[in-house]
């Protein structure tokens, strides 16, 4: 029987039998979702009105008798970092949530999880915008053809569901979430509506039969996961891909885990062969690096893993009225405030420059300790002189100019020692013979930026 839709204000709950454009009782603009409708019957409700409920006591038991998620089973990738990022690997029944740029690699590393899980595991890859002939041809080139992989090209979520539930495969991979529609709602796939209720059906699914199931989702202009935010309360690990389509390395990071830590990440770069982990990051980031003006080495972290990148800083006379500033890879925000701090605390004059600020190798930093590394590159950049080449650099800068502490500096120090770097410039914090304190952010310029 096909189920009714109805439109649902999300702002004051008012329903509508049909879509209108404005809520006549909020008067919200286009405020209105399509969502299935719960029928209830006249006996249903006078129950409710005389006090009667409907439903019936839970089963419980005693929560020293139940057995924990993490001692369920779970799927192996074959890349160790990836299986950190997840908890150490995908867990039986979890449903997880992998987003990433278009052309960053999602379908590339999942074909690659499919081929490592389907040597003993039954695996089935559905997609709902790719051709049967265009999934062959990359896992022919990834070596992913076995006969415990299988295909399915589908975008009703009904169907997968259904799929599922049957309970013949271990893992499922749904790409993507996005092309996705229900029989009962009549809205375009995409659209809130849709995206909410394929995403409850496919994880009710899964729950019911310990299905590990891995959704990819789309991003928006800005990065940010496209759709609902209820999708991602909903499932159990959210996973950003991150990273310069076109080249550097690319990043997985756990924005959301239910049987693991945020705090880790996988590092890869893409060759012929499909993704590849990165052994030493900061070595290859090091590789090809020029010590000129403007070229800082920062100590920062990725997760809970050392890294050490270079901060690249050019700075120019401005043409126009208003100085341009641009970051890649940095915080815009964050490159202004640091400019200002500079001007208001040291002697630099910044207002007729143009800033540009590059993390090299595409990586993107969230911080706070790259802060004195930005504003020793800019300073460097507009005094024309260069830091030594044996110096790392880290540690917050405040408003007053002062170096605050950074998190994990013994992890920053030991990653730098492991380099060869003679020494680190870092907050006077830190108790490590390999540390120059810096109190002062004027000091510390004067005294390194030679």
């Amino acid at each position: 029987m096909k189920l009714k839709s109805q439109f649902v204000c999300q702002q004051c709950g008012a329903v509508y039998a049909k879509w209108v454009g404005q809520c006549t009782n909020c008067r919200a603009w286009n405020s209105l979702v399509e969502q299935v409708a719960e029928s209830a019957g006249a006996g249903g409700r006078t129950a409710v009105a005389k006090g009667q409920l409907s439903g019936k006591k839970l089963d419980f038991v005693k929560i020293s008798t139940i057995v924990p998620s993490d001692a369920k089973a779970r799927l192996v990738t074959e890349f160790a970092d990836l299986n950190t990022v997840l908890g150490g690997g995908i867990l039986m029944g979890s449903v997880s949530l992998l987003a990433g740029q278009p052309g960053m690699g999602k379908s590339t590393l999942l074909m690659q999880i499919c081929a490592e899980v389907a040597k003993s595991h039954d695996v089935l890859y559905i997609s709902g915008e790719e051709s049967a002939g265009q999934v062959k041809l990359r896992a022919v080139r990834l070596g992913a053809e076995s006969d415990r992989l299988n295909f399915a090209a589908s975008t009703s979520g009904n169907d997968i569901a259904k799929t599922i539930e049957s309970g013949e495969f271990d893992l499922v991979i749904v790409d993507s979430i996005q092309t996705l529609a229900m029989d009962e709602i009549s809205s375009a796939p995409g659209t809130v509506s849709q995206v909410t209720n394929c995403g409850n059906l496919i994880i009710r699914a899964a729950k019911a039969t310990d299905t590990a199931v891995v959704i990819v989702g789309h991003v928006t202009k800005d990065g940010t996961l496209a759709g609902p935010k209820v999708l991602e309360h909903l499932v159990d690990v959210v996973l950003n891909f991150e990273g310069d389509r076109y080249g550097g390395f690319k990043t997985v990071r756990a924005v959301k885990n239910r049987f693991g830590a945020t705090n880790e990440v996988a590092i890869f770069e893409m060759v012929d062969a499909g993704l590849r982990e990165v052994a030493n990051p900061s070595a290859a980031l090091l590789a090809e690096r020029t010590n000129t003006d403007g070229s800082v080495i920062l100590a920062t972290l990725e997760g809970n893993r050392p890294l050490l990148v270079e901060i690249q800083a050019l700075a120019t006379t401005s043409n126009y009225g208003y100085p341009k500033r641009t970051a890649s890879g940095f915080d815009l925000n964050r490159l202004n405030l640091l400019i200002a701090v500079l001007e208001r605390r040291t002697k630099l004059r910044l207002s007729d420059k143009d800033i540009f600020v590059n993390v090299v190798g595409g990586m993107k930093l969230n911080d706070s300790a790259a802060d004195l590394a930005v504003c020793m590159a800019i300073a460097s950049a507009v005094a024309g002189r260069r830091l030594d080449e044996g110096y790392v650099v880290f540690g917050e800068v405040g408003l007053g100019g002062e170096i605050r502490s950074a998190f994990r500096a013994d992890q920053r120090i030991a990653e730098a020692k492991k380099l060869g770097f003679v020494h680190a410039i870092g907050p006077s914090s830190v108790h490590d013979k390999f540390v120059i304190p810096a109190k002062d952010l004027r000091e510390t310029l004067i005294r390194y930026v030679k």
